[in-house]
């Protein structure tokens, strides 16, 4: 298992979409869309190799790779280091995901 590493950007994704579910549905729904982005983060660790590269080959980024949140309509884009996984964005499947993975502010 390789460490996982979060960009501000991932890490601020997360946070709005968890505050945003449990503005909606309750403090146990952004606990469970956060358990359920642990557990794409812990399959992205195990095997990095299984995300989907179709971004990474739309935007021209050979390494870029997402994985889908479970019971949630979220991607988790990464890129596989030698010695880590760097999550980049965590973002809604209804998002313009080419300009997505370019903002970072």
């Amino acid at each position: 298992m390789k460490p996982v590493v979060w960009s501000q950007a991932a890490k601020r994704d997360t946070n709005e979409a968890a505050h945003w579910y449990a503005n909606q549905g309750g403090l146990p729904l952004g606990e469970r869309f956060l358990t359920q982005v642990e557990a794409a983060l812990d399959h992205i660790s195990a095997h990095p190799q299984t995300g989907s590269t179709r971004y990474g080959m739309l935007l021209k980024i050979d390494e870029l790779r997402f994985w889908p949140v479970n019971d949630f309509p979220y991607l988790v884009f990464y890129v596989e280091r030698p010695a880590r996984v760097d999550v980049w964005r965590v973002l809604h499947t209804q998002r313009d995901v080419p300009t997505w993975i370019g903002k970072s502010g």
